[in-house]
């Protein structure tokens, strides 16, 4: 019967054991153990410009041009592996005027990466490993987000990697999405996915991962408590996974981003006395002047004489502005916008599709 007895008690303890060593498993754990052996330390040797009052003499720069105001300096950032034949996803600002760029993958194994391509407005960048079986991470949906859901951020803060020799991974959940931030020093950084899971100086470019081990997003840039402080408040943004694909693969065939677009419209600012002939009760907004056979603007129903007041809920009363919100929105051919038109005394909504230029 004392046999009996230990044996039900060293079960019970072996079985208490199992399920405590169970429960440290989780889905965030799982979701590390998938993506990190493809997120990527990025090393960059870069070039930058330096600008001191104190010494830029004419005098001297003229008979010691040696005294260059450039300067080398070392930077790092974080990447994530998304094929197998070693394309590498990060932000440009990590490789922006790079002269060398070195890749580390969890172990320490380094390669020299080639950068295949660069868009300075979404800030994204396309770089190439020289192999093949890389370990790469899935991409997930930027469209299917809960607010609330977990999230993990990896990558390479404060070149922590170059130490242990694998990513830093901090969990949190997505806060908002569809950020939209405007332009921003000539970037348009729009539909971001805010998280209030960790982001430091040296994560930019790094995945953001859902509890399904899936990247939906490329950690990009924080807000800091002040401008004299770079740590995170649990307040940061990631480019969201769809818009990256699209723009990496547009990298991987072309090595750019084409913007260029046509409306298949002509236009010509309304005036207060064309509107006052035509009876039209506003006097901001253009006058469709010209419709192109066969264009989208004819699919959509636009004609000539229709007046546009608004192109995508914004008003406009030049072609320069309409031009200036398709840019700003970073729209580009196969895009939609939507054009608020009065006709006829009635306000009418069309939208036309941005083609291709030939």
């Amino acid at each position: 019967m004392r046999i009996y007895f230990s044996i039900i008690i060293t079960v019970s303890m072996l079985c208490g054991q199992w399920e405590v060593e169970a429960s440290r498993h989780t889905a965030i754990t799982r979701a590390i153990e998938s993506v990190e052996p493809a997120v990527a330390s990025i090393s960059v040797v870069q070039i930058q410009d330096v600008y001191n009052p104190f010494t830029r003499d004419p005098f001297f720069d003229f008979f010691f041009p040696e005294r260059s105001r450039k300067r080398e300096v070392h930077s790092s950032g974080s990447g994530v592996v998304i094929s197998p034949d070693g394309y590498v996803l990060t932000n440009y600002h990590v490789i922006e005027n790079a002269t060398e760029v070195i890749v580390a993958l969890p172990g320490g194994e380094e390669f020299e990466a080639e950068i295949i391509g660069t868009d300075y407005i979404t800030d994204l960048a396309l770089l190439k490993l020289n192999g093949r079986n890389f370990p790469y991470a899935t991409l997930g949906d930027s469209y299917d987000l809960i607010i609330g859901e977990w999230v993990i951020a990896l990558g390479n803060p404060f070149g922590l990697f170059d130490i242990s020799k694998q990513p830093t991974a901090t969990a949190g959940i997505i806060s908002a999405v569809d950020m939209d931030f405007g332009p921003q020093k000539g970037r348009v950084y729009k539909d971001m996915i805010q998280t209030d899971a960790a982001i430091n100086r040296g994560n930019s470019g790094g995945p953001l991962v859902n509890s399904m081990g899936e990247v939906i997003g490329i950690n990009t840039f924080i807000y800091t408590a002040s401008q004299f402080t770079e740590g995170s408040i649990g307040i940061g943004f990631a480019i969201p996974i769809n818009l990256a694909k699209d723009i990496a693969e547009e990298l991987k065939v072309s090595g750019k981003v084409d913007r260029s677009f046509s409306t298949g419209l002509a236009v010509e600012r309304l005036t207060a006395e064309v509107a006052e002939y035509l009876n039209v009760p506003f006097t901001k907004g253009v006058i469709v002047v010209e419709v192109e056979a066969g264009s989208n603007a004819e699919k959509a129903g636009v004609e000539i004489g229709d007046i546009i007041s608004a192109v995508n809920g914004q008003k406009i009363s030049s072609s320069r502005e309409i031009l200036k919100i398709i840019k700003e929105s970073d729209l580009r051919s196969g895009n939609r916008i939507k054009l608020t038109l009065y006709r006829d005394g009635k306000t009418l909504t069309k939208y036309i599709i941005l083609a291709r230029v030939q």
